[in-house]
């Protein structure tokens, strides 16, 4: 089970290969992950 602190860790790591294979949606990763680490941080 992956724990809170290392969550946002885990999530740019994800979005780093997604952006390798699939460059185009490199927009798309960014605004998620931001919105993702928001949301964390105002409710976590």
């Amino acid at each position: 089970m992956i724990s809170v602190v290392k969550f946002p860790a885990v999530l740019a790591l994800l979005a780093g290969i997604v952006i390798l294979i699939r460059p185009k949606i490199l927009n798309y990763v960014i605004a998620i992950y931001l919105i993702v680490v928001g949301l964390i941080g105002i409710f976590g």
